[in-house]
């Protein structure tokens, strides 16, 4: 009988991130080999575990990933997966979320909904953190807009007591030009800048409209309004990682030693459920495409919806959102694609007529030029079957 591998998982479960990862982790290892797997939940802040140092075990993936735990792994010859996206560089193998991505959908969020004033929340000394902040400005600034800025610390002696750190929010969104989109490097940041918008009497999302990322779903729902969220592929860093891990510990070497794993998309709530749009056709018009896009309507139907002549339509859209009325109507119903490939089994022509397309071919033909792949492609690679990953470009 041949020996199972054994294999540590240093990975919280407190967060969702953590037990989707577990899950991507579970889904692998049920599906092509039987490991012996010891669990270790231990939060972010925490030093990893002293047992590492002598650990008799062929494999670790860690979310608590220091620069003594990579060398005690090389020293024992054990392979280490760093899942922790905290460094730049400690270990030799890596598989995280896209950042770069994730900021650039957390972009398109609000520009789509005309934001043209932006702000990012993060937290300094986080890589993370810091990687989303850099994309999420250039994204707005190659829409022609700048992005204010505050961060603080998150963890450690440095960390700002509750109070003190909503006052200096507090004060950072007073000075925000309104109506301004926001972004924040994580759910939990999300919900503080809310409650300094509620402590301050602002409007959300009319004067400031707030996206995070994860998609906790509790703290989510619980935040006042419910706060829009982008969606990492946690499920895929976890299935990637124990590939990884797994090819490693068979002495393979033929591989990738970063991945990145692109996000799945935003969950919308009321937080962002707005149009920043100062021309009221316009947001009408837009409202009416977010609303019936899926149900097949045509620009004739806006039309019909809002009383404006077709070429003050088209010159408002582009002024207002830089792109056409049909475009809008076509980014509409492929996002409606995307999810219903992820969450459904439903045939593509199922999913062409529940996205608002006449013809399946038509559909096909315009995913695989918006995304590059084909519906049925994308399909496998979002749900496991493939390496939903793109390999990182060091700068």
């Amino acid at each position: 009988m041949a020996k199972r591998s054994r294999v540590a998982l240093i990975i919280e479960t407190s967060s969702s991130y953590g037990r989707r990862i577990l899950r991507g982790i579970r889904r692998y290892a049920h599906s092509h080999h039987s490991w012996s797997i010891f669990l270790e939940q231990r939060d972010l802040s925490r030093e990893p575990p002293p047992w590492i140092k002598t650990w008799d075990g062929d494999g670790i993936m860690s979310r608590i990933t220091t620069a003594a735990m990579v060398e005690d792994a090389r020293r024992l010859g054990i392979p280490l997966i760093d899942l922790t996206d905290r460094h730049e560089t400690l270990a030799s193998h890596q598989v995280w979320s896209d950042d770069a991505a994730i900021a650039r959908l957390g972009a398109e969020h609000l520009i789509e909904r005309g934001f043209r004033n932006f702000g990012f929340c993060g937290f300094s000394q986080e890589t993370w953190s810091s990687r989303r902040r850099d994309r999420f400005i250039e994204a707005v600034r190659q829409a022609g807009s700048e992005c204010q800025i505050y961060e603080s610390p998150w963890f450690g002696r440095d960390a700002h007591p509750w109070e003190d750190e909503q006052k200096q929010i507090m004060a950072w969104l007073n000075a925000l030009p309104k109506p301004v989109g926001v972004m924040t490097c994580n759910d939990y940041r999300g919900q503080h800048v809310l409650d300094a918008c509620a402590r301050l009497g602002l409007a959300v999302p009319e004067e400031v409209a707030v996206v995070g990322v994860d998609d906790e779903e509790e703290l989510c729902e619980l935040c006042e309004p419910p706060l829009s969220s982008v969606v990492p592929n946690a499920e895929m860093v976890g299935y990637e990682a124990a590939n990884l891990l797994n090819r490693l510990m068979s002495g393979s070497q033929d591989f990738e030693s970063r991945l990145e794993v692109a996000p799945i998309g935003v969950v919308t709530r009321q937080s962002t459920d707005v149009l920043a749009i100062d021309d009221p056709e316009i947001a009408a018009a837009v409202r009416y495409i977010r609303e019936n896009a899926c149900r097949g309507a045509k620009v004739e139907d806006i039309l019909d919806a809002v009383p404006i002549s077709r070429s003050i339509l088209e010159r408002r859209f582009r002024k207002y959102l830089g792109q056409s009325p049909q475009a809008l109507i076509r980014q509409a119903r492929l996002k409606r694609v995307k999810q219903l490939l992820v969450d459904t089994d439903f045939t593509l022509a199922k999913i062409s007529s529940l996205a608002g397309f006449r013809h399946q071919e038509h559909m096909c033909v315009l995913f695989k030029k918006e995304f590059g792949d084909s519906p049925g492609a994308y399909r496998r690679k979002a749900q496991g079957a493939g390496p939903f990953v793109n390999p990182s470009t060091r700068t």
